[in-house]
């Protein structure tokens, strides 16, 4: 198979497009079964009837293993909020909708890991003080809910619209676990660049999938600290634990 240059660059992987597919090649350093691990994820999504790129092969590719999936024309939504500010609304309330889409589904998948299980281990080696880690892993461990598939790593940069047709990509987080605490990361992440989108994020969702905030505010230091593991930048890092330290009261 034969690649030129990549469309897009990420922080683990290089996009390129091929005819009718999109071959996504893995940086050097990651583990060598990172590209099958995504590949299964995104195949079990892709399983579910949700829109996501259909996976057709895991290759090598000049030494860099890559998943090879099927190309769907789209424009991510985060580059259209940039562009079309007085849309924001619009825009959100279209990643709402394939949001609780995705929270509707009570997967079986054994494959999965359980998001308990991550955020237990991030938690773990996240830089922060013993006693507030103490407090975020007990609250973990006490929380109850109903197990749904969970994408992990859900914000606008990760949903693609073309006309009415809305796909999701980047699977490679998926976990089985509580819906809340998806939403919570997706808070987060869209909190590092706007507030007002975050808490319009939040607002919307609430309302669509008859969610009381609070039930959200509780996850928010958990995953938090959880985010905190990713080898961030300092300036990230001090908003993640402002954001923690100011939720911290919705634990008590």
């Amino acid at each position: 198979m034969v690649v030129k240059r990549p469309f897009a660059k990420g922080n683990t992987a290089d996009l390129y497009r091929c005819e009718h597919h999109v071959v996504k090649v893995f940086k050097e350093y990651l583990p060598k079964t990172e590209a099958l691990y995504e590949a299964q994820k995104q195949q079990l999504a892709y399983s579910t009837g949700l829109r996501v790129p259909r996976v057709e092969d895991v290759i090598e590719v000049e030494g860099r293993q890559a998943i090879v999936m099927e190309y769907i024309e789209g424009k991510p939504i985060g580059r259209l909020l940039l562009k079309n500010e007085q849309q924001d609304e619009f825009y959100i309330r279209v990643c709402v909708d394939v949001h609780v889409e995705i929270h509707q589904i009570q997967p079986e998948f054994e494959s999965l890991e359980p998001m308990t299980n991550k955020l237990h281990r991030q938690v773990n080696v996240a830089g922060l003080e013993k006693d507030v880690k103490e407090v975020l892993l007990n609250r973990l461990a006490s929380i109850q809910f109903e197990p749904r598939l969970c994408h992990g790593d859900f914000h606008p940069n990760n949903v693609l619209i073309h006309g009415e047709n809305v796909t999701i990509i980047d699977w490679v987080d998926a976990t089985v676990g509580d819906r809340r605490a998806d939403v919570a990361r997706t808070y987060i992440l869209i909190a590092q660049s706007s507030l007002p989108l975050a808490e319009q994020y939040l607002k919307i969702y609430c309302e669509r999938a008859g969610v009381v905030e609070e039930e959200i505010y509780q996850w928010i230091p958990i995953v938090a600290a959880a985010r905190l593991s990713e080898h961030l930048e300092s300036e990230s890092a001090e908003m993640l634990k402002e954001i923690l330290y100011k939720h911290l009261k919705y634990l008590s």
